[in-house]
């Protein structure tokens, strides 16, 4: 029975491959044993900080700590109201983190949560923390998430990796460097780094079967560098963009909301510090993996089925001739990104150029899509928006610049601390938590105002600090709950837990490294760290 079964299963069948098809990720019993303490724990810390422990530096805050808004929060409620709702936010803060990382309840309902905790805390008025739901980058990403429906449905991504891994995968080499190519032109036009890993999956696994790797007691170094490279450019490739995911997006608002004279944070100014550091990080990745840790033998490195790439041909054939939808949602894209990279410009927003695309795909006649084709994962933006309420409550408290403040006082930092310190200090912080956190939009959420609490503090620009760790925030691929699509590849069985660990850390020191090199060099040049991170160049 057992040979029947295996003898119909067609490796080189892209349908195997699937998203729906593939089996669910189990959690481990640690990750079992924290969905349950997590409601508890997040329950009890948020009581001990709010009625019980008491908490010092929040009950005598200096004036001079404190941005325009939360000083107006502070003249306009006095000096004892203004300590308990910095103690409340706290106290919401460290329960929502307790329950993000947990995962004891599902994201989005603690976003849910936390909104509504800092409404009855008093944190914000209802006005302002409902009204992250209209955040420009909310819009944007709803936008975004129009636009790559668009490309998903016509399927031109789809054909464009097909085509281009058919034209020039023909070795081992080629398919990687292929691959990683791919991932660079995706990253500009789709936002979800889970839509790239729907999109790339089934063709790397027939990719992966025709070098001999089906996964399971069929793993080979050709199958396990595939796929971890494949996890590793999907998310270092949404880093070369500001639009590259929605945690991106918070980053630049919450550095744009920090510096008075940036009203926005453009999306040429990201991917000029951005782009080339994510591209030099892949071309990294690739030999760390493929010629260190996982080297790939000779006979790995030549296909293994005969005709096995003229089956991803006959897919490719099978779409047929490029339709005349497929080159309108192109058109529109090339358009819209166009829009995005000369947004300095002519000084059009991202979210008001990705408004115009999105239109012109939603329009009757014109347009490519209707609603009903339209994948918007309201749950994400739920997740989002939690996010951002966060960061309202953080804005009307300043939260994040008074402990700082504490935290360097109680550790000894003087004003004369070099800025070499506080560099390795944020960015090794930022770059390590992947370890722990499973949301790098919460991740963002706690170092980026961290470090702009840093950088106020010691007197230093905000984007020395700030951008820097902002970079780091898709550096999540070492474990298989560090992210979506690490825990989507996880359960194609082509490695294992092991495998990733071994790969991940080695590529999350690697980038801590390139980050402090890329301070010194390429961000000192462009004038982010003036005299670069320790002053050699």
């Amino acid at each position: 029975m057992s040979l029947s079964k295996e003898s119909e299963f067609d490796p080189l069948d892209m349908r195997h491959y699937r998203i729906e098809k593939l089996p669910t990720r189990d959690k481990s019993g640690f990750e079992k044993l924290l969905e349950k303490v997590g409601l508890p724990l997040a329950f009890t810390a948020f009581i001990l900080i709010v009625f019980i422990i008491d908490v010092p530096y929040l009950t005598n805050i200096d004036p001079s700590l404190l941005g325009n808004k939360a000083l107006s929060q502070l003249n306009t409620l006095g000096a004892a109201e203004f300590s308990r709702i910095n103690i409340a936010m706290l106290a919401i803060f460290v329960a929502a983190i307790i329950l993000w990382i947990t995962e004891a309840i599902p994201n989005y309902l603690t976003s849910l949560l936390v909104i509504i905790s800092i409404v009855l805390t008093g944190v914000t008025s209802e006005r302002d923390a409902y009204a992250q739901m209209g955040h420009p980058v909310m819009w944007l990403n709803i936008l975004s998430f129009i636009l790559a429906s668009m490309l998903v449905k016509t399927a031109v991504a789809k054909r464009f990796a097909l085509w281009f891994v058919v034209r020039f995968g023909h070795n081992a080499a080629s398919v990687f460097f292929s691959f990683m190519f791919i991932n660079i032109i995706l990253s500009m036009f789709i936002s979800a780094t889970t839509a790239k890993a729907t999109i790339l999956l089934p063709i790397f696994m027939v990719v992966a079967a025709v070098f001999g790797a089906t996964g399971g007691d069929n793993k080979n170094n050709f199958g396990r560098n595939l796929v971890l490279q494949n996890l590793f450019q999907i998310n270092i490739g949404a880093g070369m963009f500001i639009t590259g995911s929605g945690a991106n997006l918070l980053a630049g608002a919450l550095i744009a909301g920090a510096i008075a004279e940036m009203n926005d944070f453009s999306f040429y100014t990201w991917m000029e510090a951005a782009f080339l550091l994510a591209f030099i990080n892949m071309f990294i990745g690739w030999f760390v993996g493929t010629k260190l840790i996982f080297k790939i033998p000779k006979k790995e490195s030549i296909p293994q089925i005969q005709g096995g790439l003229h089956r991803l041909k006959q897919e490719l054939d099978g779409m047929g001739p490029i339709k005349f939808e497929e080159i309108k949602a192109i058109i529109i894209f090339v358009l819209v990104l166009t829009g995005w990279v000369l947004d300095t410009y002519h000084g059009i927003s991202k979210t008001a150029v990705a408004f115009m695309g999105a239109v012109a795909a939603l329009m009757p006649g014109i347009g490519i899509v209707k609603w009903n084709d339209v994948d918007i994962p309201w749950h994400l933006l739920l997740f989002s928006a939690g996010a951002y309420t966060l960061g309202a409550g953080f804005k009307s408290t300043d939260l994040p610049a008074i402990t700082v403040d504490a935290l360097f006082n109680f550790l000894g930092f003087s004003q004369t601390t070099p800025f070499w310190a506080l560099y390795l200090i944020l960015t090794g912080g930022m770059i390590f938590s992947a370890l722990v956190f499973q949301s790098k939009t919460m991740r963002t959420l706690v170092f980026v105002p961290i470090s702009i609490g840093v950088a106020q503090k010691f007197g230093y620009p905000i984007l020395s600090l700030a951008l820097p760790v902002a970079l780091l925030i898709e550096h999540v691929y070492a474990l298989p709950f560090n992210s979506k699509p690490a825990a989507l590849l996880y359960v194609t069985n082509h490695y294992s837990w092991s495998d990733t660990f071994k790969f991940g850390l080695s590529m999350l020191v690697i980038g801590w490294l390139m980050i402090i090199l890329w301070g010194e060099t390429w961000l000192r040049y462009l004038g982010y760290t003036p005299n670069g991170v320790f002053g050699i160049f």
